[in-house]
């Protein structure tokens, strides 16, 4: 359970289009699920994919560039450490009107 503060944002501009553009892609999505439920290495994620380790990549970087998903540093319990990602939001909402598309994250982490 995540102790950091929680936060809704609205965005009708570029970076919304970009995150639901990335949200079009399956394997995105996965590693979205998969980082929401605890930190995880870009190994675990090739994994749990079923893709390539340069297919996961490209998406954890559209992940990070769309704030969709963060770095953070794994300590393993022999002292070493590793790279793994976690996802940034609880929550997206989209909401289709004659102004627009909306996107509202719920739940953004700091």
């Amino acid at each position: 359970m995540s102790t950091q503060a929680t936060n809704t944002t609205t965005d009708t501009g570029r970076e919304s289009k970009a995150q639901l553009d990335i949200l079009g892609d399956e394997c995105a999505r996965t590693i979205l699920v998969a980082t929401s439920e605890n930190p995880r290495t870009a190994k675990e994620l090739t994994a749990r994919t079923d893709s390539s380790s340069a297919t996961v990549y490209r998406r954890i970087n559209n992940l990070l560039e769309s704030g969709l998903l963060a770095e953070c540093i794994r300590f393993e319990e022999d002292g070493s450490h590793t790279t793994a990602y976690e996802a940034t939001i609880e929550a997206l909402h989209v909401q289709i009107s004659t102004d627009g598309i909306e996107v509202t994250i719920a739940g953004q982490r700091e």
